[in-house]
């Protein structure tokens, strides 16, 4: 987060930022009076004022309430302007229009589909550097979350439903893509490759991603569905255009994800007496 990649992930670094140093406005000076008044308050200090029937002071209410609530106001004012910045479904500014990608997580993978391209990959994500990418997010199978750090904003990816994202790489650089939530047995190693290149190199990628691989249809898809870990990157030089919108709206069978009744548990489940 503090080695921002692109806008989106600076902007989230500085409400970081902000959001910390508001905060120690109460972390230090508390930190600052336990130590004052161990020492002011000591047993050898004979100077120091003993009021045993002591019970309300004006003042000291106004500022143990005061300080808290002007940091609430600040830290609000920071979250709310920041969130309006970086939100997920708002366009970056741009003259150039964003690339759109798809994407699915899968057990345990992630499948980027480039509808504009007519290409797909496993593993594997090439952005232009410099253009603002719009991603359409859903699940084949259970929920995950998509989090390429360096550029900023988690999201879920959720069965039968689509989340949006724009993000954007200003330069050329390669970046590291993870699942950020827990979702089974392959999820520690759920993770992609983000290559930011310059514009030339997209369209020169995409031209050779054209002529290699496989075509990725229902079919093909649904043995790609199916759980493994630790897939190596694939491109496909073909989609059906309609595969991604066929994934959403669940109209093929999600994964069955780390289920119980998945056969793979089978033996864990007798282990631990069918507890998950």
């Amino acid at each position: 987060m503090l080695d921002p990649a692109g806008p989106v992930a600076a902007d989230d670094a500085i409400i970081f930022i902000d959001a910390t140093v508001i905060m120690l406005a109460i972390v230090i000076p508390t930190i600052l009076l336990a130590f004052w008044m161990a020492w002011r308050y000591r047993a050898s200090n004979a100077k120091a004022r003993y009021l045993p029937n002591w019970a309300y002071s004006g003042r000291i209410e106004a500022v143990v309430w005061s300080i808290p609530i002007l940091t609430i106001m600040f830290l609000g004012g920071v979250i709310w302007i920041g969130s309006y910045r970086v939100d997920p479904f708002r366009p970056l500014p741009s003259k150039e229009p964003p690339l759109e990608v798809q994407v699915v997580s899968l057990d345990w993978k992630w499948l980027f589909i480039y509808p504009q391209q007519g290409i797909a990959t496993v593993n594997q994500l090439v952005v232009p550097a410099g253009r603002p990418v719009h991603f359409s997010i859903t699940s084949g199978s259970v929920f995950n979350v998509f989090f390429i750090p360096r550029l900023g904003s988690m999201v879920y990816a959720m069965p039968g439903m689509v989340a949006q994202l724009h993000l954007q790489a200003d330069r050329p650089t390669i970046l590291f893509g993870q699942s950020s939530q827990f979702s089974g047995d392959g999820f520690s190693d759920m993770q992609f490759e983000v290559k930011s290149v310059p514009a030339a190199d997209f369209a020169t990628w995409t031209q050779g991603a054209q002529t290699s691989g496989t075509v990725l249809d229902q079919a093909t898809y649904t043995a790609l569905a199916q759980q493994s870990q630790r897939v190596a990157p694939v491109i496909y030089r073909g989609v059906d255009p309609s595969l991604f919108q066929t994934i959403a709206a669940q109209k093929i069978a999600p994964g069955p994800g780390p289920e119980p009744e998945n056969p793979a548990h089978a033996g864990r489940e007798v282990a631990t007496g069918g507890k998950h």
